[in-house]
C-alpha cells in the first residue's frame, strides 16, 4: 500500500533528532512561565478578574528573530507593537515543559528584558514526516509585575 506518512519509518525519528539540534544550534535560550488555567477569565471584557498566576519558570532553547520595539502614536495614545514569532522543535519543548505550550503561556529571552504573551499556537509540519515545529506568534506584555514577582 501507497502511504504519505509511515509512523514506523526511522528517518521520522532521525529528522526530529535533527530539527532539534538545528533550533539548540541557531537558537536563543529562553525561560517559559506555564500559565496555570484559572476559571476567573471574564470573556465579556477579555481579562482576569483576579491576578494570573504562573508555575515555575524553565529554561528552553527555541528560535526567534529579534526585532525593535516600535512605538506608534495612535488616538489613544503609545502602542508597544512588537508581536514575536518563538519557534521550538515539538518533541523537545514538550519534554522540557511536562506538556504543550498554549496561548497565555509567557516567555522571556534571555538577553532581552521583554515578556511575551502567547496568543497563538501552530503546529508546523512536513507532509511527508509529520510535525516537528511548533511555531507560537507572541505579543509584548505591558503590565509584567506579576510575573516578576514570581520569579523571586
Amino acid at each position: 500500500t501507497l502511504r504519505m506518512f509511515d509512523p514506523t519509518n526511522p528517518d521520522t525519528g532521525l529528522f526530529d533528532i535533527a530539527d532539534g539540534e538545528l533550533i539548540a544550534i541557531a537558537g536563543s535560550e529562553m525561560i517559559i512561565y506555564k500559565y496555570a488555567d484559572d476559571q476567573d477569565f471574564d470573556d465579556l471584557y477579555g481579562e482576569h478578574r483576579r491576578r494570573v498566576l504562573y508555575k515555575k519558570p524553565k529554561l528552553v532553547v527555541g528560535h526567534y528573530d529579534p526585532r525593535p520595539i516600535e512605538e506608534n502614536l495612535s488616538e489613544f495614545g503609545i502602542e508597544l507593537t512588537n508581536d514575536q514569532i518563538f519557534t521550538f522543535n515539538k518533541t523537545y519543548i514538550e519534554k522540557r515543559m511536562g506538556s504543550a505550550i498554549i496561548p497565555g503561556d509567557v516567555i522571556k529571552p534571555q538577553f532581552q528584558n521583554m515578556f511575551y504573551e502567547i496568543y497563538e499556537v501552530q503546529e508546523d509540519s512536513f507532509e511527508a514526516y509529520g510535525v516537528f515545529h511548533l511555531v507560537c506568534a507572541a505579543k509584548i506584555m505591558r503590565d509584567v509585575a506579576d510575573i516578576i514577582d514570581g520569579e523571586r
